[in-house]
């Protein structure tokens, strides 16, 4: 089987989407991203990253009713796909299993 891999930032943006479980949209997944990994970013980078998520398949969204706060205009809301799943499965065994390879001593802090 092919395996699509995901750039560092398409998986924690897949996650948020994962996270939010269905009422993620633009704003909601810049605002969770922010809260839970104190990176800030701009509208267009989240835009752009969700739509390569749902060309790659692994998201997929519909348009949410209007509303008077937005002017009328409709949100994109995204959800995650089997596919996305599948993926995100597949990237958390990988890192566990390679975290589990790395020598204990090696990541010593010292003085803690």
């Amino acid at each position: 089987m092919r395996r699509t891999y995901l750039g560092e930032f398409e998986e924690v943006v897949l996650l948020m989407v994962a996270i939010l479980d269905g009422e993620g949209y633009g704003v909601t997944i810049s605002q969770t991203l922010e809260e839970h990994t104190g990176r800030s970013v701009t509208f267009g980078t989240i835009h752009n990253t969700l739509i390569r998520l749902e060309e790659k398949g692994f998201v997929k969204s519909e348009l949410g009713g209007a509303s008077a706060e937005r002017g009328g205009r409709r949100k994109r809301i995204f959800k995650v796909t089997a596919l996305g799943s599948r993926a995100l499965h597949d990237i958390q065994q990988l890192r566990k299993d390679l975290w589990q390879m790395i020598p204990s001593n090696t990541l010593k802090l010292s003085g803690i």
